[in-house]
């Protein structure tokens, strides 16, 4: 069983909990997904099954877009509503202060991430670093602000859309956004609307998958390759990785498929084509 799924994640479940699920329902051990969701968050989680799971760090790579809410006035320990209020503070807040912080928000800057994350740093998980009360240095990365998008702002609830780079870490753009206003403010609902060219509207949850209401998608229907039939003169030196002469004028990718089934996805590599990915 090969294809990918999208799913609309429940909230309280965490992105390994749906992966458990999927393995159960469809009796399959080889199940990844491609960008986990805090148990806090629902919407688009993206999962590749079977020999699919080869396209994870692919699909990775694709922006994503939130719907989020900031609860204004309360930090928590784990810069969302599930933690420990840790400081609280009055503000004064109006529509055009967060218009204004919104349209001056650098559209590129270096975020640190968050302390309750899977990250790894010295061999272990943030969270692990968090659970056990050790100090650790945060590391920091360079993330994509797309843009930021006022949707309402409702007494000390603000709730905004955002379309973001891979690795771009929500909780952590609200305490920036947060501190730009003077404030401070945690992550209240988070709602991973688009992945790439995945939208919730076309996704499935756990439920509908379980009653057999749902459709797992070929490679051809999700990445804009072109797809070419193998002929036999060459379907050996494919199938053993080897590049071959890019006599199909191909640009960039190319899904090479024989007898109708996947076979690899070859890059351009100077004048020839050589493997990217095999299934």
């Amino acid at each position: 069983m090969n294809g990918l799924i999208v799913l609309n994640k429940d909230k309280g479940k965490t992105s390994r909990d749906i992966i458990n699920s999927l393995n159960h329902i469809f009796n399959i051990k080889k199940i990844g997904h491609t960008g986990t969701l805090d148990p806090l968050a629902t919407g688009v989680l993206v999962c590749c099954i079977g020999k699919y799971t080869k396209l994870v760090n692919l699909l990775t790579s694709e922006t994503k877009e939130y719907i989020a809410e900031i609860k204004l006035g309360i930090k928590t320990d784990t810069q969302d509503i599930t933690g420990n209020v840790i400081s609280t503070n009055t503000f004064n807040i109006t529509k055009s202060d967060i218009l204004k912080v919104f349209d001056n928000f650098p559209k590129e800057y270096i975020q640190t991430v968050p302390l309750y994350s899977s990250v790894h740093v010295n061999g272990k998980r943030l969270y692990e670093y968090a659970r056990n009360n050790t100090k650790v240095t945060l590391p920091k990365r360079e993330v994509s602000i797309y843009n930021l998008e006022l949707i309402s702002f409702n007494k000390d609830i603000i709730t905004f859309k955002t379309k973001v780079s891979k690795g771009t870490y929500i909780r952590s753009l609200i305490e920036d956004i947060c501190s730009n206003l003077n404030t401070y403010g945690t992550m209240n609902n988070l709602i991973r609307t688009k992945q790439g060219n995945f939208s919730i509207d076309n996704s499935y949850t756990l439920e509908d998958i379980k009653n057999g209401n749902y459709k797992l998608l070929n490679i051809k229907e999700f990445l804009d390759y072109p797809v070419i039939e193998l002929p036999d003169t060459l379907i050996n030196k494919v199938l053993n990785g080897n590049s071959i002469t890019n006599s199909f004028n191909i640009t960039n990718k190319v899904i090479f498929t024989y007898k109708q089934k996947d076979i690899a996805i070859y890059e351009v590599n100077n004048q020839d084509l050589k493997p990217y990915i095999m299934f």
